[in-house]
């Protein structure tokens, strides 16, 4: 059974995501290329995490793709999704695909559509691929040969993503922060990005479960407050002056205060809201999914900006970013997306936008949490 849900394709490995499956919908995702795009020679960015297999699965999409006259860019590293959806967007490719399962358990891995701006594929498009599955036969190339045929190209998408991160947020500002920051990565490809960005003397950064483990320590890599245990611990008992976590692909984000609060997307999401409205003067919305907390309604009222409502989804955020609705849209889980940016969530970027907004106003990230409180009252959020 393939079946695209709110964001790609997921599967339990050896069950439904096998190697026949993946190239089966390599070659539906090459026959939406050359019938609906109408692409002779098209382009695609194809990444990976650091689940089970997911470098093999991704070669194996690659040389599906290959095989159909289309040029692949395949990333040289395990990395974020976000990265490879910048990828997409800056050089101009025709769509992404990126081999993660994001935060579901170990047993599973999956495939991400992203279309040419970097945003997650809408259900029109992926309806596409599921209605070409199975209606042509599966093309295949050796990997050597689509190589050297240079179809598949070995790309590092990281440098262009770090540097793009280094201008879009005010790195002068927050570099003279002096901070103690702990990191999990939840075993996850976000790793060291945030370090690599900030490049802060100041600013000392340790981290939680940042090497390879497929098994995630068993656990999904879901940054919700019964997986952070740990997190929040050791900032409190260490004394860090904040913590933060990232999903499996790094796309959503929990951040931790350094009294050991767990502070998840729905103050999130609205505190940034604050930040890009009113700090960083950006025009626009703010887009929240269905299930989002009303908070996020309050905060929209009192900023007097227009709140959209969408279904659950971080594709529909997408929707609104494309239409320029919205500064900033976000879903329940944690994903967090802004203006100026690819219509996707980044859980690094909004790591970062957290620190210019503490650089920007001079507080620390418990005082601003306390603030909102203060003018919003206290709200609590369940799943």
């Amino acid at each position: 059974m393939i079946k695209f849900g709110t964001d790609g394709w997921r599967a339990i490995i050896g069950q439904d995501f096998t190697f026949d499956n993946v190239k089966e919908v390599s070659q539906a995702i090459s026959l939406y290329l050359k019938k609906d795009l109408k692409k002779k020679r098209a382009s695609v960015a194809v990444g990976y995490d650091q689940r089970f297999l997911s470098q093999e699965f991704a070669h194996t999409a690659a040389g599906v793709l290959a095989a159909n006259n289309i040029k692949v860019f395949l990333s040289s590293n395990p990395l974020p999704t976000p990265a490879v959806s910048f990828s997409v967007f800056r050089n101009k490719y025709d769509l992404g695909i990126m081999i993660t399962a994001s935060h579901n358990p170990y047993q599973f891995n999956g495939l991400k559509i992203k279309t040419g701006n970097g945003g997650a594929a809408p259900k029109s498009l992926t309806a596409k691929v599921e209605s070409y599955l199975g209606k042509s036969a599966v093309k295949e190339i050796s990997f050597e040969a689509a190589k050297k045929k240079r179809l598949i190209n070995i790309a590092d998408m990281t440098g262009e993503y770090v540097g793009f991160l280094q201008k879009f947020v005010n790195l002068k500002k927050i570099r003279a922060l002096k901070l103690k920051v702990l990191i999990d990565t939840m075993y996850g490809s976000g790793d060291s990005y945030a370090e690599k960005v900030l490049k802060a003397k100041n600013i000392k950064i340790d981290y939680l479960h940042n090497e390879f483990n497929h098994s995630f320590g068993r656990k999904r890599p879901e940054p919700v407050e019964e997986n952070l245990k740990e997190l929040v611990k050791k900032v409190k008992k260490e004394k860090y002056d904040v913590g933060f976590a990232l999903d499996g692909d790094a796309d959503r984000i929990a951040m931790v205060t350094k009294e050991g609060e767990f502070i998840n997307a729905q103050v999130l999401l609205p505190l940034l809201a604050v930040h890009m409205v009113r700090n960083r003067k950006v025009k626009g919305g703010i887009g929240k999914t269905v299930v989002g907390s009303n908070l996020i309604d309050d905060v929209a009222l009192a900023l007097g900006v227009e709140l959209y409502e969408t279904p659950v989804g971080f594709k529909y955020i997408s929707q609104l970013f494309e239409n320029n609705l919205i500064c900033i849209g976000g879903e329940e889980a944690g994903g967090i997306g802004f203006k100026d940016y690819i219509p996707e969530r980044d859980g690094t970027a909004s790591f970062l936008l957290v620190l210019e907004m503490m650089s920007m106003l001079g507080k620390s990230f418990s005082k601003l949490v306390n603030d909102l409180w203060r003018q919003f009252g206290r709200w609590y959020y369940a799943r």
